[in-house]
């Protein structure tokens, strides 16, 4: 098989921000180890990212373990390439050992170790660490194959700008980040854009003087764990966000965009919704207005010396709802050429064949990002351990856990 001197002691499998995260972690525990991906540095962040992305986390909360930001413009937001221009001078400072073009095909379990199939010939590890995201296979539902052949489908991380698209209108389909991101962003271009709606939260960016981000931890809602989260029914996804401004259902109704409910359903070229747009902007407002009372409770609890709550204008503005509601589309008659589906991402693992490591649809199973198969982590996955997981602001608690338990590992 091979001998002692040829196996790590782990391997991390992708190198954006939670495998360079976990190969800090270790090189500071001098554990021998690579860190592989089968592209490039932060590739999902390079290929998966339409033109005017930004991202969510301000500047000032936007760094890798051991990092801290001392630039002129805290509340702001990186692009996506400022952001994988962070990472490899991450890398690079700390002399961290990737090996970009290097994909992993098959990962076994063997006498005690782990062995990883490379185009270059296997590689053996006592421990893996998989940090290759559950957010880089785009999901659809299964009534997308209704579509007309005609209409032009596209997900969320192939969206690049609106030039790009055919003529004509769009259909948005998911109202969460990705959703009401991007259709502000065609309407902006002058595209005519209609947004089906889903049952999703909201975050102003910024209230009483700081980035909510910075308000969501400082006040502690960033650490309600997942079993909290868990007890109160299944975990909803991220709220919507903007990352330069506040951007609400009501404010993209206000620049145009045409706001329905829930698709529910494709019949020879026609699209059925839901009657619940208004629902949905409703369940957004109490959301937000959630939020924002927490916050002030913490600044009194606190004593803290912050300004007055100043009304937001993409909060404070009306909807502008269809009326009546439309309950059904004829994508011909309006002229809908493009449907970009915003409706959620999985995992790529099947190159993971560990029996009990993946739950029966291929996805992760783990408590706190440990495997049920010691040696087995995963690492960067949303809401792994807290609110946080899945964020950057995740990263450097999350790694030195895992890092911990594979020294203790290797002590034993």
């Amino acid at each position: 098989m091979t001998n002692g001197t040829d196996i790590l002691d782990a391997v991390v499998v992708g190198a954006g921000w939670a495998g360079l995260g976990v190969s800090h972690a270790l090189t500071q525990r001098g554990l021998r180890h690579r860190v592989l991906d089968r592209g490039r540095i932060g590739e999902t962040w390079r290929t998966q990212r339409w033109d005017s992305f930004r991202i969510n986390t301000p500047n000032i909360q936007t760094i890798m373990p051991g990092d801290s930001y001392v630039g002129p413009d805290p509340d702001g937001a990186m692009t996506s390439g400022e952001f994988v221009a962070l990472l490899e001078d991450y890398a690079g400072r700390h002399g961290l050992p990737v090996e970009t073009g290097t994909p992993v095909t098959d990962l076994v379990a063997s006498d005690g170790l782990y062995r990883l199939a490379l185009p270059g010939g296997p590689l053996w590890a006592r421990n893996v660490v998989i940090a290759s995201s559950n957010q880089n296979c785009p999901v659809r539902p299964p009534f997308s194959a209704l579509l007309p052949p005609e209409v032009q489908q596209i997900d969320a991380s192939a969206y690049r700008n609106a030039s790009a698209l055919d003529s004509g209108a769009v259909l948005v389909v998911g109202s969460a980040q990705s959703g009401g991101q991007i259709a502000e962003d065609l309407i902006r271009a002058g595209r005519t854009v209609f947004l089906a709606t889903g049952r999703v939260g909201r975050l102003p960016r910024m209230y009483r003087g700081r980035h909510i981000s910075v308000w969501l931890v400082l006040s502690g809602r960033m650490d309600i764990t997942r079993r909290e989260i868990l007890e109160q029914g299944p975990i909803p996804g991220r709220p919507l966000q903007g990352a330069l401004h506040t951007i609400s259902l009501q404010s993209l109704s206000a620049q145009g965009v045409v706001l329905l409910g829930r698709l529910t359903g494709i019949n020879d070229g026609r699209l059925s919704f839901s009657d619940d747009a208004e629902e949905h902007v409703r369940h957004a407002d109490e959301g937000s207005a959630t939020v924002r009372s927490l916050i002030d409770e913490y600044i009194a609890r606190n004593g803290i010396d912050a300004p007055s709550a100043e009304p937001d204008p993409a909060e404070v503005i009306g909807a502008l709802l269809p009326n009546p509601p439309v309950r059904s589309i004829d994508l011909a008659a309006r002229g809908i050429t493009t449907v970009i589906w915003c409706t959620g991402f999985r995992g790529d693992f099947g190159w993971v064949r560990v029996p009990n490591v993946l739950d029966a649809q291929g996805q992760p199973l783990h408590e706190n990002g440990f495997a049920s198969v010691p040696g087995v982590y995963f690492a960067g996955l949303p809401f792994a351990i807290s609110r946080r997981s899945g964020t950057i602001l995740a990263i450097e608690e999350e790694a030195a856990l895992l890092a911990d338990d594979i020294q203790r590992r290797l002590d034993a």
